[in-house]
């Protein structure tokens, strides 16, 4: 399923310990899947249980397609396939109607009905083995009695195998949809120059060691024909995407899974709705080693959802519901049974997204989700790791208007990245189209040009560098030719970019300017003479530190590896006033490395925050991550400082503490009638956007909450507060936390048969147990309830997060505070710099 698919410690969910009949059935008492009194859904719309599938017999359901004549096809995890008719209105699934598919196949994490075949995407061991497989009739009796293997697919499937198989938009072609654990299948064309590498200028750490070795390019997409014979790679880069599915214009979407042994890293990304374009190469690499999403050699992506377990994913055309609900992705949630709407819109060539929580419950462990044209519906499977599984139908039942919503029509931005995208291939001949959208202010067509540049022979453009001025121009060839040509012009190619002059760049342009020098140094550094690498390190360093976290991140990076001397000292200041973890982790994983620009003082100070890291909270490789950082810094200890620092090094770790947070005194228990006469709607005149930064900090809101990409992940994304919020509703909801609950963030509250209450919010389900996060502050807080021992479980009135938090700042730091949390949240907003 879908971080079923994503880790060995992906979570078992038990969906319901209750026992009743199946409404209509004759057969006696058995498990029933989550009933539709526990589940939520947005106002308007109508959930129904369709069935509760008797797992002994048909086991537990994670994919599901439609044949032509209304029928639903579905399989189970660890057994076979079945076919149903679709349900008329008001009626529920009889177990007499569903009849098993009588051929060896089974396991099926994929599923697709198409040219008369039906389709299916083994991940097992068992059936033949992990491949594509083809489905047919052969007599025409209405019975598959024909299995073909079109492609096996080699190396470790596991869950992070090969999974969804999906139709093209012009219904010529077929997609699948693989993860980071299954290579790259033999190929006789890719859209992705195959050229891919770690790209990583310092080693990374790698935590708990979960898939270490498994390198570039991760989790890929391929286009294939109705035979399965000619392979054509389309994306790479992905963790561990589940399903993916094209919206009206013929763009792809998928949802892909984070790493939540990450949170509280650095290097932690959510889990993500991706546009797929061609060529894409999304940045996963193992452990610490995952490329940031702003990197220009990524795609990045629309939307952050958060904490999840990717499954399936739908567009909602042909539902008769509300136009914003047809136009809408539909993607499921695992682990934490969420159904969202993701709403997406154009921005330039590419889009943007809201997500919206359209269902959910506590348990809902959700697999698939097709839409019936025929009758207007949107059906969904939950179950998973012979979990109680069940099936379900949602109706809009309000008084909108559900006529067919109009197609949109691309963008002129997006026009020309397509334009530039028929370019993606060995023999593309239209140099000069690449090298001018070098330049362009759109970062999908620069990519797109870029990728477009790297299918050309060098011959055509290599030589257009020498002369070329336009800043983004020298920045993406430069960037090209890295990843394409071989040592010999890496001189060339370092020296064309310190023409740049970097106090006239914007930030996004720095930052791509410092990838840029990474990955020439990661791919060609040993033919760069020591002599240039000195005189790049002295370039680098007359800006750094610059006030801006992720230049500073990757600056301090490029002057490690280039062991220049000031790198230590201005490191560690940097650690030293870092306000969270996540970028106290950023600064450290570099300074580690480093050999030279040592003394006494400096070496304590980051032994001292080893130290204090220990005590840091994060996911379940977090401690290891710390772990390995430090025992690479004492083996770049010289052995004699070893000695005199033993003490400092061998220092026991601090006690859980929240990273930054300063010893303060108590102010005032601060209420919202206290600012009555301080908020304003522009509440940003006058205020210090770096104090507001160091109090995001301070009341610690970075250990749940993200923001401009750090900080935990358990709470909400505060990234766009601007827009949704006014600063006295979001300082109230700072000081009475429990005033409004979202649905997306609400805690449960359990009583036991023994008197206990418990109240968190349930992370993972395991057997016949819950597993719930009691401190929002702390992934690992696990406490593990037995259903057996429940006696009641309700929501929470209480919000997870606690009240209070600001009442150590004073009414300046409060005001800070608000105002650096409503800016836009605009890279090139100097507010944002610390």
């Amino acid at each position: 399923m879908k971080r079923l698919l994503q880790s060995t410690i992906c979570f078992l969910v038990l969906a319901a310990s209750s026992l009743q009949a199946q409404p209509g059935d004759n057969a006696s008492t058995r498990p029933e899947a989550t009933p539709v009194d526990q589940i939520k859904v947005l106002d308007g719309f109508k959930v129904e249980r369709l069935y509760s599938v008797p797992n002994e017999q048909q086991g537990s359901w994670v994919a599901v397609t439609m044949d032509d004549q209304q029928r639903f096809i579905v399989s189970d995890q660890y057994g076979g396939l079945y076919r149903f008719p679709v349900p008329a209105a008001g009626k529920t699934i009889q177990t007499k109607d569903i009849e098993k598919i009588d051929l060896d196949i089974g396991g099926a994490q994929g599923l697709l009905y198409a040219f008369d075949s039906l389709y299916c995407v083994l991940n097992t061991d068992q059936h033949g083995g992990r491949g594509l497989y083809r489905l047919t009739d052969t007599d025409g009796d209405d019975k598959f009695d024909k299995k073909e293997v079109l492609r096996t697919f080699s190396g470790r499937g596991g869950e992070h195998g090969p999974h969804a198989v999906l139709l093209s938009p012009d219904k010529k072609s077929l997609y699948i949809v693989v993860g980071n654990q299954t290579p790259v299948t033999d190929l006789d064309s890719s859209r992705v120059p195959q050229i891919w590498d770690e790209d990583l200028v310092l080693d990374r750490p790698y935590g708990r060691g979960f898939m270490k070795g498994v390198t570039a390019p991760g989790g890929w997409i391929a286009k294939t024909d109705p035979d399965g014979k000619e392979w054509e790679l389309m994306a790479t880069g992905f963790r561990n995407e589940y399903d993916a599915a094209f919206n009206q214009e013929g763009e792809l979407f998928t949802f892909d899974a984070d790493m939540e042994w990450d949170m509280n890293t650095p290097w932690y990304r959510p889990t993500r709705i991706n546009h797929v374009v061609s060529g894409s190469e999304f940045g996963w690499r193992n452990g610490g080693g995952k490329w940031p999403a702003d990197y220009p050699d990524s795609v990045g992506a629309i939307v952050d959802v958060g904490p999840g377990s990717p499954t399936g994913v739908t567009f909602g055309y042909g539902a008769k519901f509300p136009a914003k609900y047809q136009d809408a992705l539909f993607v499921c949630d695992w682990s934490y049974g969420k159904l969202y709407a993701i709403h997406i819109e154009p921005d330039g060539a590419s889009f943007k997204a809201t997500a919206e929580p359209f269902v959910s419950a506590q348990p809902l462990p959700l697999t698939d989700i097709v839409v019936n044209p025929e009758d207007g519906a949107m059906y969904f499977a939950v179950g998973g790791r012979r979990v109680q599984s069940g099936f379900y139908r949602v109706t809009y039942v309000g008084k909108e208007s559900t006529e067919p919503a109009p197609i949109a029509k691309p963008t002129r931005q997006a026009k020309l990245r397509k334009k530039l995208e028929t370019l993606h291939h060995s023999g593309a001949d239209n140099v000069d189209l690449a090298w001018k959208n070098l330049n362009s202010d759109d970062r999908s067509i620069r990519f797109a040009a870029r990728v477009a540049l790297e299918h050309h022979p060098l011959d055509q453009w290599q030589g257009k560098l020498a002369d070329e001025t336009a800043t983004d121009r020298i920045i993406q060839a430069s960037l090209a030719l890295s990843r394409t040509a071989g040592d010999e012009q890496a001189s060339a190619t370092l020296a064309k970019l310190q023409s740049v002059d970097w106090k006239t760049l914007d930030s996004r342009q720095q930052l791509d300017l410092l990838r840029a020098f990474g990955v020439l140094l990661a791919r060609h550094g040993k033919a760069i003479s020591a002599t240039d690498q000195s005189a790049l390190a002295s370039q680098l360093n007359q800006g750094f530190p610059t006030a801006n976290t992720r230049l500073d991140t990757e600056l301090l990076q490029l002057l490690v590896y280039l062991e220049h001397p000031e790198a230590a000292s201005k490191g560690i200041a940097l650690l030293a006033q870092a306000p969270s973890q996540e970028e106290q982790m950023g600064y450290a994983k570099s300074l580690r490395h480093l050999k030279t620009g040592w003394n006494s003082e400096l070496r304590t100070e980051l032994f001292n925050w080893f130290a204090k890291a220990g005590g840091y909270r994060g996911g379940a490789s977090f401690e290891k991550f710390v772990g390995d950082m430090k025992a690479t810094a004492v083996k770049n200890t010289p052995k004699d400082v070893r000695a005199a620092l033993k003490s400092v090094i061998e220092q026991a770790a601090a006690k859980p503490v929240i990273a930054a947070l300063e010893s303060r005194p108590f102010v005032k228990d601060w209420k919202l009638a206290d600012f009555d006469k301080t908020l304003t709607e522009d509440v940003s005149q006058g205020r210090n956007f770096a104090n507001g930064r160091k109090m995001f900090g301070q009341a610690a809101c970075y250990s749940c909450h993200r923001f401009n990409q750090e900080g935990g992940a358990i709470g909400p994304d505060l990234t766009s507060v601007f827009g949704k919020f006014n600063p006295r509703d979001l300082l109230e909801q700072i000081v009475v936390p429990s005033k409004v609950i979202s649905d997306q963030y609400e805690q449960m509250t359990f009583l036991t048969l023994e008197g206990k209450v418990i109240n968190g919010r349930i992370m993972n389900l395991a057997n016949d147990t819950y597993r719930v996060n009691t401190n929002m502050m702390d992934p690992n807080a696990i406490t593990t309830i037995k259903v057996d021992d429940i006696e009641q479980m309700m929501p929470s009135k209480v919000s997870m997060m606690p009240a209070g938090l600001i009442n150590t700042l004073s009414k300046d730091d409060v005001l800070d505070l608000l105002a650096y949390m409503l800016a836009r949240g605009n890279a090139e907003d100097q507010r944002f710099k610390k």
